[in-house]
């Protein structure tokens, strides 16, 4: 009996099923812009308007161009050089201007407060400081008979004191910035007394409101209202970078008021008169701000 062959065993393959390709979806369109929504989608339809609606409102924006048109060429009249308007027109123009000053100076009044410090500073932030006396610096010869005299006191007599007898008060130190009017500023180190202590040493008289301070050497007067002089960075300084003042900054007294324009802080100091009206200022007299707060 033969083998018999037995045939080769032949594998199955599976038949190839072709996959559906994958159609992806698009993307969602974006979402409009609140811009858009609000140009586009909310805006009105056209709409007809009537001859008569057209031209009620183009003789009402006739009229306010008009309006405004005279308004700029007042306002440009009144800031003409003097030479070129009259009299009447720049007594107007100056009432209204100084109408505008009153106006900020009561706003920064009322904003004031004596619990609000002016930022300060340490020594490595201390700046030069410029001499910028309004006139030329005074000469040496003021400083031995230099005297600072007290009115308006409540015990109705005037008060002589020399340097001694402000040393006498505690002294007090402070770092804080001086800015000018003309756009500088410098930081600068203080010492001397501050001005609440020199109120209660020698009060004031019950009504009074202002202080008026003069300088006898170089004719120079401003005024301060008793509040800010009682604020407790107000200060009657006899040292600059610890070292006594010099005479190109105001020895041997001036006044320290980094919450006012420099223009207010009076150098060699030589009166002070406690009043109950507001008194004269030397800037305010030439078209300034009195209050000059910061």
């Amino acid at each position: 009996m033969s083998d018999e062959e037995v045939p080769p065993t032949v594998e199955e393959v599976p038949p190839i099923v072709e996959e559906e390709p994958v159609v992806e979806e698009p993307p969602p369109p974006p979402r409009p812009s609140i811009l858009h929504r609000l140009t586009i989608e909310t805006e009105p339809e056209p709409r007809l308007i009537d001859a008569t609606t057209l031209r009620k409102q183009t003789r009402r924006d006739f009229l306010l161009f008009g309006a405004g048109v005279a308004a700029t060429a007042a306002g440009a009249w009144w800031l003409l050089p003097r030479h070129l308007d009259s009299i009447a027109v720049r007594a107007s123009r100056e009432r209204f201007l100084n109408r505008a000053l009153t106006f900020d100076d009561d706003v920064a009044e009322a904003l004031y407060s004596r619990n609000r410090l002016v930022q300060t500073y340490s020594r490595k932030d201390v700046t030069p400081l410029r001499n910028n006396y309004h006139n030329p610096t005074p000469g040496p010869g003021y400083l031995s008979t230099w005297s600072l005299t007290l009115t308006g006191l409540a015990s109705g007599r005037d008060a002589v004191l020399s340097l001694d007898d402000l040393h006498r008060l505690s002294r007090h130190e402070q770092i804080t910035r001086l800015v000018c009017v003309e756009g500088w500023s410098a930081i600068a180190w203080w010492g001397g007394v501050r001005f609440a202590d020199l109120l209660a040493a020698y009060p004031p008289h019950p009504r009074a409101k202002w202080a008026a301070m003069e300088s006898g050497v170089t004719d120079y007067y401003v005024s301060i209202d008793l509040d800010t002089a009682r604020h407790p960075q107000s200060l009657l300084a006899t040292h600059h970078d610890g070292a006594p003042l010099t005479l190109a900054h105001g020895a041997p007294l001036r006044l320290v008021v980094p919450m006012k324009l420099g223009l207010k802080n009076i150098k060699a100091l030589t009166k002070i008169a406690y009043l109950e009206k507001e008194p004269r200022d030397f800037w305010a007299e030439r078209g300034y701000s009195k209050y000059d707060g910061l």
